[in-house]
Formats: C-alpha cells, structure tokens, sequence
C-alpha cells in the first residue's frame, strides 16, 4: 500500500515593500559574503586534481602528518564568527537569524581589513555548555575562533573554556577588540593633555564585557586609579551583589575606596570611558579634572554628546563614524587574526593585545585632539597591527610557524 503525500504547510511570502529602494536593504539582498574559488576548474584534468582522485592523496597525506592541514586546506587563513544573537550591538537578544546580518558583515570586515576569511556560524543555543561543546566540535575546520554579540556574563566563562580546550585563537571581540582600541586612542589622547597613565584617574561606565576588558588592558598598560561602575553603583569590595567577574575586578580597581554612583565617582576623574549607555548629567561633566579625556562609545547616542563632551573635556572620542575619533573595533580585530594566523599562534595573549593597542597608536605621528586614532580606512592599519601581533607571538612563545606564508587582503 502506498502512503498518500502529506501536503507541506504552506509558508507565507514575507512582505518586502516596506523595504523596497531603501539603499540599505537593497545592499544586503543575498547577504553580503560569497564563497569564491581560489584554483581554476576548466577541465577534467583540474577535477581529478581539485576533487577525485588526486584529492584523496592530499587526505592520506594529512591523516599521517596533521600539520600538514595548514598548508593544503584553509585552515591556516580561516576564522569561525560565532554568535549566539544574545547581544547584538545595540539591539540586545533577537537571536540567531536576526544576528546573520552583523555576522555576515563581521566576516566582510575581516576579509577587507585583514585577508582573513571568515564564517558566520549562529548558534540555536544560548546554555555555555552547549555553546562551548558546539564550536570545540566546530574548531577543526577554523585556524581561529571570533566570539561575537554573546550576552554577559556568560561570554567570559565560553571564552574561558574555549581558550581551556583549544589550541587555536579564541578572541571575543566585544570584549578585547574595545579595549584594544581604548588602550590605543588612550595612549594618544594622554600625549595631547601631556598626562601619564599611571597618574590619570579612570572611571569606567559599565561592567559588561566591554567594560571588563578596558579595565584590564588599562591595567596591564599601568592605570592605578581605575574605578569600574555598573547600573547599581561603584564596584566594591563591599558589595554583596557581584558575580564572581565583577568581584574579581572590585578586588583590582577602586584603590581609592570610591562608593555611590556614577555622578559621584567622576569628581576630579581624568578619563571617563562609557561602554553601557545611557546619559551622563552634564553638571557630572562639569566637575571632572582639569584636561579631561571623555570616550563615549555608546552607540547610536554616546553616553555624553560631543557638544557638551568638548565644553569641559580636552579630548572626545566616541564610537561613531560621524565626529573624529571613532573607536572602532575594526582597527583591531582583522589585524590580530592576521598576525596570530600569519605564525600559527595557538592563543591571543595579553603581550598581543598590547602590541596592537601600540602599533595602532604609533601610527597617529601628528597627534591633535580631533586625531588621537587611525582612520579604519588607513592602509597601514592591517600590517601594522598584524606585524605587530606576530612579533609578540613569538616573544610570548605562542607562535608555531616559522614560514608562515602571508595572505593580504
């Protein structure tokens, strides 16, 4: 007897016209990446050589030596954009489909910038075990792994766990991307106001995972004065309501004993650096340090406007395209993958993401307070930052090439 077909559920068609002429619509149509092929295909002969029966002497090959997978697959020149879509720029959790279009985008980034291909791979899952378990069973595709828009604070214990099992780069750019280019900006805009780091007093406007991040790269850089805030108040020892991220960083910051809230902890602060969102009060502005350094980088409306920002502050820096000094991850990431894959880095280390904050730096020569910061569209962004990063590879003993061939963009 023969089944009868179960007629498929129809699916209604979306409506488009909303979007229809919209620019921005119209570029993403079909997404915005393409798989391309890198060898000709005219003949048989390059069939047998591309596919069977040639390729399965390149499969033996590697199944005796599995080194060899760097040089004859992609591997070497590959990175995984992984997301959750829990903590989509500024758009929060609108999950994993909704997410492709920014990962779509985060892949064309490291392919213009950096030479590096990249994958989006958005997860139906948001449990950290599950998401560890998925990409470790993912990794030996990828020559590294880019953590993007997951929420905190899971997306520190993923990083951690993934950094435990794998050897590759595991990088979450929400987190060390910022900071990198905080860290770079900060360097400049300290030559303008004529401060030292390690006399400036920071506060730091959130405690997500950008917030962690510029906190612990500035320390490293040698920021002693750092006071870390969050919706509830100054980071304290004191408090009974941390997780274990934040009570960690309460244990490093706050030397001066810093209570109450944000409004508060600016008094007299040299740097303020926001990473949450929201408003400050410009009457907070008002009372911080003589030749004070303000970075806004929330997006679309910066924590402070930069009309009120340049009433009290000698340098203005925020995370949008539309006024000078734009800090942009995109300066650091394609630039650290190419460097860490360039010698087969097998992490990213702290002595890394230094190097990149200061080959980005070094390259601002005339510094003023409107160019603190490279120009994302700067060419020597790319090769400083990657040249930079392979150096301090092998300086950290991370590196395992030693002939490593460079892709460029």
């Amino acid at each position: 007897m023969v089944a009868e077909a179960v007629p498929s559920e129809s699916v209604a068609e979306p409506d488009t016209s909303a979007y229809e002429g919209d620019p921005v619509f119209e570029l993403h149509v079909g997404g915005k990446i393409d798989v391309v092929s890198s060898v000709p295909l005219r003949d048989t002969g390059d069939l047998s050589m591309a596919y069977t029966p040639g390729v399965a002497r390149v499969c033996t090959a590697i199944a005796e030596q599995p080194a060899l997978v760097r040089k004859y697959t992609w591997k070497a020149n590959t990175v995984a954009v992984v997301t959750d879509g829990t903590a989509v720029l500024g758009l929060g959790d609108i999950g994993p489909e909704a997410s492709l279009p920014v990962m779509e985008g985060k892949a064309l980034l490291f392919k213009e910038f950096g030479g590096v291909d990249a994958i989006p791979v958005a997860l139906d899952c948001t449990g950290v075990d599950e998401i560890v378990e998925t990409v470790v069973r993912l990794a030996p595709t990828f020559g590294g792994i880019n953590l993007e828009d997951i929420a905190a604070p899971r997306c520190f214990e993923i990083e951690r766990r993934l950094k435990e099992r794998l050897d590759i780069p595991v990088f979450h750019d929400d987190q060390h991307g910022t900071a990198v280019v905080v860290l770079a900006a900060l360097r400049n805009a300290l030559r303008v106001t004529g401060k030292q780091i390690e006399d400036i007093r920071v506060v730091i406007s959130g405690a997500g995972a950008a917030g962690v991040a510029c906190a612990r790269i500035l320390l490293a850089a040698g920021a002693g004065d750092l006071a870390v805030v969050d919706s509830k108040g100054v980071l304290s020892r004191d408090r009974a309501d941390l997780n274990p991220v934040k009570l960690s960083l309460a244990e490093d910051t706050n030397t001066g004993g810093l209570s109450g809230r944000l409004t508060d902890a600016l008094d007299g602060a040299d740097l303020f650096l926001g990473v949450s969102g929201g408003t400050v009060p410009e009457d907070a502005v008002a009372r911080m340090a003589d030749g004070a350094m303000i970075f806004a980088l929330a997006n679309p409306n910066p924590e402070v406007h930069p009309d009120i920002a340049h009433r009290y502050a000698a340098v203005v820096a925020t995370g949008r395209s539309d006024f000078p000094n734009q800090i942009n991850n995109v300066l650091a990431f394609p630039g650290i993958f190419r460097g860490a894959l360039d010698v087969d880095a097998s992490r990213i280390t702290e002595g890394m993401k230094l190097a990149a904050a200061g080959a980005l730096a070094d390259l601002v020569e005339d510094v003023r307070p409107d160019y603190v910061i490279p120009s994302p569209f700067d060419p020597r962004v790319g090769p400083a930052v990657a040249d930079a990063v392979a150096a301090a590879a092998r300086r950290d003993g991370v590196a395992r090439a030693t002939d490593a061939s460079r892709y460029t963009p």
